[in-house]
C-alpha cells in the first residue's frame, strides 16, 4: 500500500510539473505561504464564429493562467504589459487587508500600468478561502483578460461537503476553466487536466465598442455569442463542431466552480435532467442548497456539486441570458456544451436543458432565498451608519453639435447611470494616491447619505426623458471612520429602465439581510440577522432593493460599482474612503515603490 500511494504522488507531481501548475496536498505538513506568478499581458489572434482577430491576454493564454493558493498565503504577481494598451489586474472578491494599493481598480487604488511598464502586486488572502476571479479593471478589457483564483482550505482543514471525484472551473465570460483530479485517498488537488469555458464573445475589438458607444450616446450592441469553454456550440453559425464536451463517469460527483467573468449579461446555468446543490457563494460556505438551475450576474461565483446519478447519456448544458431589462438587447441563441456519460454513443443526440422563462424574476428570487450562510453569523444590530443609495439610467440633455452621431438615446438624449442620481466621474490620477499624499482637486467628499428628494422610485420615476432624469456629474466620495458598522439599502429604480444590478463592493464582503420588490420600507422590510449570506457582489433585484451590511474596518480607498461594464462605464459606482484607526494594524501602508505613475 505505501509504495502504491508513493507511485501515485510521484505520478501526480509529473503530470502537474507537465503542466507547471504547483501542487497542493492537503493533510501533510507540506505548505508553501507565498506564491508566485509572472503575468506578461500580450496580444493573441483567435479564430471564432467564422472570423479571426486579435485580443488581449496574459501569457498568450485565453483565459490567463489559473492562480493557486491556500488560506493566508501571500501572492505576489509581476505583471508586464506588452500591449499598447493601459491595464490594471483586479482580485476580484480578494478583502485587500491592509493592501488597498494592491487592489486594482484604475485611477481608484492605482493609475494604469502602461504599455512597457510592470508593477508587482503583493497581497495576503487572510482568512479567505474558495472560488474567486481575477481581472482587468481597465475599459472592456476584462472580456478577455482574466482567470481563475482557487483558494484552498489550510492544511488539515477538512471541506464541510464529501470530497468530490472531480472539480471543475466553469467561467461563465469567455473564460476557460479547468479540471482538477482530486484523490480521495491521498487528498492531493493536481493540476488542470480540462478547460470549460461560457459566457460571452464579441468579433468587434471591446474597447472599440465601449468607445464607440460611448460617443454616440445610446446603448452598447448585444454580444455575438455566448460561450461555454470558448466553444459557443451547435446553435451558432460555423460552429456545429465547436462544441466541448465534458465526460463523466455515471455513480461519481463533481464539484464545479462557477464563476461569471462576463461583462454585460446576467445568466442562467443550467445542467438537463441534473439538479447542482450550491455549497459556496462568493467564496464563502452556504448551507447546501439543490436547485435545477443558477443564475450568476458579472463578478458573481458559485460552487455547485452535482452527481452524474441518470442514465448514461449525452445531457446538454446551457447558458442563456437573464433578461431582467425591459428594453435592452440581448444574444437570444443560447450556448451549448455536452455533459457527457462515458458510455454514451458518440452519435448520440443531448437532451435539452429547461430553463425558466428568461425574464422570469420569481425563478431569481428563489434561487437568491436558497443561500444562507453555512453557520450563524454575527451581524451588528446597531448601526453607526445608514446610507440609502438610488441606483438606475438616466438620459442627459443633448449638447453635441452633431445630435445624430452622439445623441442616440431615446428622445434624442444621452445615456449615463447614477448612485444618488451622481454619475461618477473618473479623475486624472487615482484618488487613493491623492487622498493619502493629500491632493487636492481630484475629488469631493461629499457623496450623499441618501438622495436629494424621495418618491415612487420603482413606480413613480420621472419618464420626462431627458428632462427629468438627468445626473450630476462628479467623482464624490464617502468617507468612513475607522470601525463604523455600515448598513447599505441599495434601491433600484424605475428610471428610463429597471433591471437586475449586480453591485460589487472592493475590499469588503459583507451579509446580504434583506431584499425585496418594490420600494424599501424599513417597517415592512423583513431581515436575517441569523445566516444571511455573506457576499462581495449582489443582485439588486428588479424594481426592488436589497440592505446590506459590514464593519469599515478596513482602510483606504474602496470602489462600489455595478459590475455589468457598460454602467460602469456610464458612471454606476462611487467610492468609500475609510480612514485609518489606531496604530500600523489599522492603517493604510506606504505606496509601493513602483506603483505606476499617471
Amino acid at each position: 500500500m505505501v509504495n502504491l500511494v508513493t507511485l501515485l504522488v510521484l505520478w501526480f507531481s509529473v503530470i502537474c510539473t507537465i503542466y507547471n501548475v504547483k501542487l497542493m496536498v492537503h493533510g501533510s505538513a507540506r505548505s508553501e505561504s507565498t506564491r508566485f506568478y509572472d503575468f506578461k499581458v500580450q496580444t493573441k489572434r483567435v479564430a471564432k464564429l467564422c472570423n479571426s482577430k486579435d485580443i488581449v491576454t496574459v501569457n498568450g493564454m485565453f483565459p490567463g493562467p489559473v492562480v493557486y493558493a491556500q488560506e493566508d498565503d501571500r501572492i505576489i504577481v509581476k505583471v508586464t504589459n506588452e500591449t499598447p494598451f493601459n491595464v490594471t489586474i483586479h482580485w476580484h472578491g480578494i478583502r485587500q487587508r491592509r493592501s488597498c494599493w494592491y487592489d486594482g481598480p484604475s485611477y481608484i487604488t492605482q493609475c494604469p500600468i502602461q504599455a512597457g511598464q510592470s508593477f508587482t502586486y503583493n497581497f495576503t488572502v487572510e482568512n479567505q478561502k474558495g472560488t474567486f476571479f481575477w481581472h482587468a479593471h481597465v475599459s472592456w478589457l476584462r472580456g478577455t483578460v482574466h482567470g481563475a483564483m482557487v483558494v484552498y482550505p489550510k492544511n488539515m482543514v477538512p471541506l464541510p461537503f464529501k470530497i468530490p471525484y472531480q472539480e471543475q472551473i466553469i467561467i461563465l465570460g469567455n473564460l476557460q476553466g479547468g479540471s482538477l483530479c482530486l484523490n480521495s485517498v491521498l487528498h492531493v488537488v493536481c493540476c488542470e487536466l480540462i478547460r470549460i469555458i461560457a459566457g460571452e464573445y464579441w468579433l468587434q475589438d471591446l474597447q472599440q465598442i465601449e468607445h464607440s458607444t460611448l460617443v454616440s450616446g445610446g446603448a452598447p450592441p448585444k454580444a455575438d455569442a455566448y460561450t461555454i469553454n470558448s466553444h459557443p456550440g451547435p446553435n451558432y453559425n460555423c460552429s456545429i463542431n465547436d462544441v466541448y464536451q465534458l465526460n463523466v463517469i455515471q455513480g461519481k460527483t463533481y464539484l464545479l466552480r462557477l464563476i461569471n467573468a462576463g461583462l454585460n449579461t446576467e445568466n442562467f446555468f443550467a445542467i438537463a435532467n441534473h439538479n447542482v446543490t450550491i455549497v459556496e457563494a462568493d467564496g464563502e460556505y452556504t448551507k447546501p442548497f439543490a436547485t435545477d438551475m443558477v443564475m450568476l450576474g458579472p463578478g458573481q461565483t458559485l460552487n455547485v456539486l452535482v452527481s452524474a446519478d441518470q442514465p448514461v447519456g449525452k445531457y446538454s448544458m446551457v447558458v442563456a441570458p437573464y433578461k431582467s431589462g425591459r428594453i435592452v438587447k440581448y444574444q437570444n441563441v443560447s450556448a451549448i456544451a455536452y455533459f457527457n456519460y462515458i458510455g454514451a454513443a458518440s452519435d448520440s443526440s443531448y437532451l435539452p436543458a429547461k430553463l425558466p422563462k428568461l425574464d422570469d424574476k420569481l425563478a431569481v428570487k428563489r434561487f437568491m432565498d436558497g443561500l444562507r450562510s453555512l453557520n450563524l453569523a454575527n451581524v451588528f444590530k446597531e448601526i453607526d451608519k445608514n446610507i440609502f443609495i438610488t441606483i438606475g439610467l438616466n438620459v442627459q440633455k443633448c449638447h453635441s453639435k452633431t445630435p445624430k452621431q452622439n445623441c442616440q438615446a431615446m428622445n434624442n438624449g444621452v445615456l449615463t447611470a447614477s448612485m444618488n442620481n451622481i454619475s461618477f466621474v473618473h479623475p486624472s490620477i487615482s484618488i487613493l494616491e491623492a487622498y493619502y499624499k493629500k491632493i487636492n482637486g481630484s475629488y469631493t467628499e461629499d457623496f450623499p447619505d441618501a438622495p436629494s428628494k424621495f418618491y415612487d422610485f420603482v413606480n413613480g420615476a420621472p419618464n420626462n426623458i431627458p428632462y427629468d432624469t438627468e445626473s450630476l456629474n462628479g467623482t464624490r466620495t464617502k468617507v468612513l471612520e475607522y470601525g463604523t458598522k455600515v448598513q447599505l439599502i441599495l434601491q433600484n429604480t424605475g428610471t428610463v429602465n429597471i433591471e437586475n444590478h449586480p453591485i460589487h463592493i472592493h475590499g469588503y464582503s459583507f451579509y446580504v439581510v434583506g431584499y425585496g420588490t418594490g420600494n424599501y420600507d424599513p417597517l415592512a422590510a423583513q431581515f436575517n440577522l441569523v445566516d444571511p449570506p455573506y457576499m462581495n457582489t449582489i443582485g439588486v433585484p428588479v424594481g426592488g432593493w436589497a440592505a446590506v451590511r459590514f464593519v469599515a474596518d478596513n482602510p483606504g480607498v474602496w470602489y462600489m460599482h455595478c459590475h455589468i461594464d457598460i454602467h460602469q462605464s456610464w458612471g454606476l459606482g462611487m467610492v468609500f474612503i475609510v480612514k485609518n484607526g489606531k496604530g500600523d494594524l489599522e492603517s493604510l501602508p506606504h505606496p509601493p515603490p513602483d506603483l505606476p505613475p499617471c
